[in-house]
């Protein structure tokens, strides 16, 4: 942070003695002795500073600064009208609020894609198109509104499930090893079987990690419930609301942001907990899914942790893919 500012300052006294000179050559009678071009320098950064200006981009734009440095030099005012520098923005927490809207705005368009490929399954299994007839897609449509998909998304899957040309999406399941004795689970829904099967092994294979044979890496977890609520909920509240809606046992564990909750119920009770979740004012934002759940978590070195993370990156990236499992505690 100090090199930080002490570079900030250096920038805006080259800047300020930059535009000071540039004033100096258009005006060859006002050719300043030191002391006066080390005040104006002193007071050009000093206004910038104060303006919240950058030392990194300059841009042309008059400005209005009457203050003047010595009656024998060039005024402040012809400094600023020179050259005007673009808000500081503080590196890294704009960098963090961008990558966290970028991850957030890929995790909606995961779930939407989700519930839509969900939906045309529902509507070619089912035979219809009528959520009345139509058990599954009622549930399933419930399910995305839930979840908070647009309905524009719901029925625009519906239309492009009576399609001719509409694909024919399976779910499928892949198991992998990753470094530092983390595990993931791979939950993959889609209409090209043998793509969807050569991208995901190339992405754990390119990032150093092992696919697993079939059944090694699920017996390691429970399958449950999940309700993701963003705020944090009271366990006595909540327990009350599942009782009183046949919720024989929960779970309440921190979200995996601040300030948020995860509620894990037996995967037959989730729409119930939704409903009690409802049932307390909880519901807005709040999401359903079922999800695997680790029974003996590890915590990996930071170093296995950034390799796991780099392959469930690049397994997120795949348009096949719609969630990835760990066992990572950390």
């Amino acid at each position: 942070v100090a090199n930080y500012h002490e570079l900030h300052s250096s920038h805006l006294s080259l800047r300020a003695s930059a535009s000071l000179q540039h004033i100096f050559s258009k005006n060859p009678t006002k050719q300043p002795n030191n002391s006066t071009m080390k005040c104006a320098i002193t007071s050009v950064a000093a206004a910038l500073l104060l303006s919240g200006a950058s030392a990194f981009t300059t841009v042309t734009q008059p400005a209005s600064i009457s203050r003047t440095c010595s009656p024998a030099g060039p005024t402040v005012e012809d400094a600023a009208s020179t050259t005007r520098l673009s808000p500081l923005f503080m590196g890294r927490a704009a960098a963090v609020r961008a990558a966290t809207k970028g991850k957030t705005d890929a995790k909606k368009a995961k779930v939407n894609a989700y519930y839509g490929k969900k939906i045309i399954m529902a509507v070619k299994q089912g035979g219809s198109p009528d959520p009345v007839a139509n058990r599954q897609l009622a549930e399933l449509i419930k399910a995305a509104k839930n979840n908070s998909v647009p309905v524009d998304n719901i029925n625009r899957a519906i239309k492009r499930a009576t399609e001719k040309d509409a694909g024919d999406f399976s779910e499928s399941t892949f198991e992998a090893y990753g470094h530092g004795g983390a595990s993931l689970i791979v939950n993959v829904l889609s209409d090209n079987p043998n793509r969807s099967t050569a991208d995901v092994k190339s992405a754990i294979n390119k990032n150093n990690g092992k696919v697993a044979e079939s059944g090694s890496v699920l017996f390691m977890y429970d399958l449950k419930g999940k309700i993701e609520i963003p705020t944090e909920a009271d366990e006595e509240d909540l327990l009350m609301a599942a009782i009183d809606n046949d919720v024989d046992d929960m779970e309440l564990v921190d979200g995996d942001e601040e300030g948020t909750s995860i509620v894990y119920v037996d995967p037959k009770d989730t729409a119930a907990m939704f409903e009690a979740v409802n049932s307390i004012g909880l519901g807005e934002g709040a999401k359903m899914s079922l999800s695997h759940v680790s029974k003996a978590p590890v915590e990996c070195s930071e170093e296995d942790f950034e390799k796991n993370m780099a392959i469930i990156d690049a397994l997120e990236e795949l348009d096949d893919v719609d969630s990835v499992e760990h066992n990572m505690s950390n």
